[in-house]
């Protein structure tokens, strides 16, 4: 897969997985943090698109929460680790 199609799918599993009802894919910054100051998802909408994005690419995390957290940084850094599990 493209590592554009994977962002834009990405984008949209954050989307739906957590039912932003006020956010369209196309609003969320590629480079962006999702956590904290930027998109302010919290801890467990970390489960849910962790799972989300498990379900959706067949991929596993991390046990370790400072690799998860270096992976969940931004769409960009989860874009690069499905990339890589590809």
């Amino acid at each position: 897969m493209a590592k554009e199609e994977t962002i834009r799918r990405i984008k949209e599993i954050i989307v739906e997985s957590l039912d932003l009802e006020d956010v369209a894919p196309a609003d969320i910054a590629t480079d962006e943090p999702l956590f904290g100051e930027g998109l302010g998802l919290d801890s467990i909408d970390a489960l849910e698109l962790g799972m989300a994005i498990k379900k959706a690419f067949g991929i596993a995390f991390s046990k370790n929460p400072a690799e998860n957290k270096a992976i969940f940084r931004s769409v960009a850094t989860l874009a690069d680790y499905v990339e890589g599990k590809e």
